[in-house]
């Protein structure tokens, strides 16, 4: 297999071993071998091999970090000359004029992308059972969902279709999809990553972030897309700072979230959890556990504020063609354009209070662990989109509503699916986080 981990990759071109036409070619082969999975809205062979020209031409010894690595984008974010479609009848024909800024910075680091992924309509959702596009499949159980909304991004790293793959993060919706799929994925804390060129879906929570086959991976992309954005108001100004791969930090101190928060979990995900802590332990962490019940509205809140911010920016698009949205998308648009002014200021009320309360535990502890999702991938068929939203972003909303950075790392299975432990630390700590992560991946993981 041509694709392996992103670092080995490049030593490969560097030692000529192998070029970008063939990662290509073979990336291209793959995603034909998976076609049935619902993968992608668009592919972009010539484009790809326009860059692969460019990149044969310019090889050097020191390569640019993500120097011919194949990347799928999620179809929210602009690439220039391709169709953004947010998975929605409304942009079928939506031809980007430009880069988001992503994208200009994965061009300049030598990435080469591949395709625009599918989604959840317009991101709002996390089934990705799409009924403009068709549904995204489960790699592991094709009539199970890949979770959403970044779903096609998620299956694309775990068909090893790509190395890498980014995808967005509203309420859960880049860790959801890694955890059901079996991949890595990443949020960023909010502010890190440039949103501009890509479409909202609520300005006070949407987060970009990269999914991986490993943590290294989803650092490497990361390390790419952190650059601050003058033009983007969101956009915060923050150092990255860089990890030791090589040990586990030592002192410290994990918080396992238990009590009522975690107990509607299938018991056997908990379990893992609970194995993922005795990991830690032996790496060197100090592990307690305790409830954190004020954490209990967080998820409500983060929803309200998305489907109402979401309401606001597709307006008109629900007052004059509200059939052409999906039938659980259209629920949430209306709910959220019905939302009192008074609903709305609590549930932002709620944030910095969530937030507030983050930082006086975070000064306690360096690490946070607790499931993903409470369940492993539910079947496509028999499922009411909107109560799946509000049971899959059960244990993720919480770090969008508060910002924190989180990543899912997959750790063992349930009636043979993936399953997803999910660390948090506190803000602009993405540094810790990977570290972390990074060692329990190698201490639980075989190598590919």
């Amino acid at each position: 297999m041509i694709l392996v981990r992103i670092r080995e990759l490049l030593k490969l071109y560097a030692q000529r071993k192998i070029r970008p036409r063939e990662v290509v070619e073979e990336c291209f082969r793959k995603i034909e071998e998976t076609k049935h999975l619902g993968v992608f809205i668009s592919l972009d062979y010539d484009g790809a091999m326009r860059t692969v020209q460019i990149l044969e031409k310019s090889l050097t010894k020191k390569l640019p970090p993500l120097y011919g690595v194949p990347i799928a984008v999620k179809d929210l974010i602009d690439v220039a000359g391709l169709k953004t479609t947010a998975g929605s009848l409304f942009f079928k024909d939506n031809f980007a004029k430009d880069d988001a800024f992503v994208i200009q910075q994965l061009k300049k680091a030598g990435a080469i992308i591949v395709g625009k992924t599918n989604l959840h309509e317009i991101a709002l959702g996390v089934t990705n059972n799409n009924p403009h596009f068709g549904p995204c499949r489960n790699p592991h159980d094709p009539k199970r969902i890949s979770g959403g909304s970044s779903g096609g991004s998620a299956v694309a790293v775990a068909t090893n279709a790509v190395l890498a793959a980014l995808g967005t993060d509203t309420g859960g919706s880049i860790r959801i999809p890694s955890a059901l799929c079996g991949v890595v994925g990443l949020k960023p804390t909010y502010g890190r990553i440039s949103v501009r060129g890509v479409m909202p879906l609520s300005w006070h929570l949407d987060h970009v972030g990269p999914i991986a086959n490993s943590v290294e991976d989803a650092w490497i992309v990361l390390k790419v897309i952190s650059k601050h954005d003058v033009q983007d108001p969101f956009s915060q100004r923050a150092p990255l700072r860089e990890p030791d791969f090589e040990k586990f930090p030592k002192g410290i101190k994990v918080l396992k979230v238990a009590g009522d928060f975690v107990s509607k979990a299938d018991e056997r995900i908990l379990k893992i959890v609970d194995e993922a802590c005795h990991v830690l332990k032996r790496l060197g962490a100090v592990i307690e556990e305790k409830p954190l019940e004020w954490l209990k509205d967080a998820a409500a809140a983060n929803g309200l504020i998305t489907q109402t911010e979401a309401a606001a920016f597709h307006r008109e698009r629900l007052k004059d063609r509200p059939e052409l949205f999906s039938d659980d998308v259209r629920q949430r648009l209306m709910e959220g354009a019905s939302t009192s002014g008074v609903d709305y200021a609590q549930a932002r009320k709620v944030q910095t209070m969530t937030k507030h309360n983050f930082k006086q535990l975070f000064s306690q502890y360096d690490l946070l662990v607790l499931p993903t999702v409470p369940i492993v991938a539910p079947f496509i068929e028999g499922e009411n989109a909107v109560e799946m939203a509000r049971r899959l972003t059960r244990f993720t909303a919480e770090f969008n509503i508060s910002h924190l950075p989180a990543i899912s790392v997959p750790f063992g299975r349930v009636d043979n699916l993936p399953v997803g432990v999910q660390f948090v630390t506190k803000w602009w700590r993405e540094d810790l986080l990977v570290q972390i992560a990074h060692a329990f991946e190698r201490a639980t993981r075989e190598a590919p």
